[in-house]
């Protein structure tokens, strides 16, 4: 039977994963832990406490008490948020990395380590478009050079140790349940809360910058596929490829006239546009599709419907849709 530890529950992509790793190994089997407390779904569903991931000391005795054998560690400083904190950032964000994986080298029992790494490994010097799996990594921004060294740290302790540890590289990822968590790419999802509020957003970068994005359900259904794929057949330990789709705010607004027609969006860009300039635009998943069959399943129409009812519904107010 397996026991999974996720660390960062509370934050956008752990709050999802952790129902859906619940719905498949069953709600006391999937420990959900994080600085902060989690929504009423997760600490109501099965078991979650506070953990800090700096403190190996609880981090060991947290493992070993409940016979931990997963770790999914999204514990992370995003984007937007670490160029104003660069040192702490860094610190933060390899020391609980390495913590994660001198543990798992360790203890016997942990069998696989999942940890997200990011479009932010790629820079200005990076093909834009269709960036293949290996090309050139000269990522700009403290995030990224983290998730770049991340990526290194992760293949070593696969080749050096044996660490069974898995990642992709995520793009932009949309949901409603959360709220933003300081991204680049966040934009894609506050511009759902202001045209639900107040029919209008200010967006923090141009109208034509154009982004590799996936839907949430689309990455949290990659995700435990990889972390269930026979090792055989993977062939990155670094960090694989993930795109989804492509395009601009000016794009995703207008979208959203469809159903607001009325919908009035701004531009306003701040620090945020030198890090969209330096990421892809889009992106070549190929070896993960070929791997273990990563796939995607909601477009930008879709995406944007589920994501006004959802928001919508948030604030007690019904779209026809």
């Amino acid at each position: 039977m397996e026991r999974i530890l996720i660390i960062g529950a509370a934050g956008q992509i752990g709050s999802e994963l952790t129902v859906e790793l619940r719905k498949i190994y069953g709600n006391e089997n999937v420990f959900a832990t994080d600085i902060k407390e989690p929504n009423e779904d997760i600490k109501n569903s099965g078991p979650w406490a506070i953990l800090d991931v700096l403190d190996v000391k609880q981090l060991v005795h947290f493992v070993i008490r409940y016979r931990i054998t997963q770790i999914y560690h999204l514990a992370a400083v995003l984007s937007g948020n670490a160029e104003k904190i660069p040192m702490q950032a860094w610190n933060i964000n390899m020391e609980s990395l390495l913590n994660v994986l001198d543990l798992a080298k360790e203890v016997e029992d942990i069998k696989r380590v999942f940890w997200p790494s990011s479009i932010a490994v790629f820079g200005p010097t990076t093909p834009k478009d269709n960036t293949p799996q290996i090309t050139v990594t000269e990522p700009t921004t403290v995030y990224g050079i983290s998730k770049l060294a991340g990526e290194r740290w992760c293949e070593y302790y696969w080749k050096r140790y044996g660490v069974d540890v898995r990642s992709v590289r995520y793009p932009g990822l949309i949901s409603y349940k959360t709220e933003p968590g300081g991204g680049t790419t966040d934009y894609a999802v506050e511009i759902f809360y202001g045209a639900i509020k107040e029919k209008k957003y200010e967006c923090f970068l141009k109208e034509d910058t154009y982004l590799p994005m996936m839907f949430m359900s689309d990455a949290i259904q990659a995700t435990i596929k990889l972390m269930q794929a026979d090792p055989g057949r993977l062939t990155v330990r670094s960090s694989y490829n993930l795109g989804g789709m492509s395009f601009s705010p000016k794009e995703l607004a207008d979208e959203i006239k469809k159903y607001i027609p009325d919908f009035e969006i701004t531009y306003k860009p701040d620090f945020r546009q030198a890090i969209a300039e330096s990421w892809p635009r889009s992106i070549d998943d190929s070896v993960a599709r070929r791997d273990w069959g990563f796939n995607v399943s909601v477009d930008l129409p879709e995406m944007t419907r589920i994501m006004l009812k959802g928001v919508a519904e948030k604030f007690g107010k019904k779209l026809d849709i």
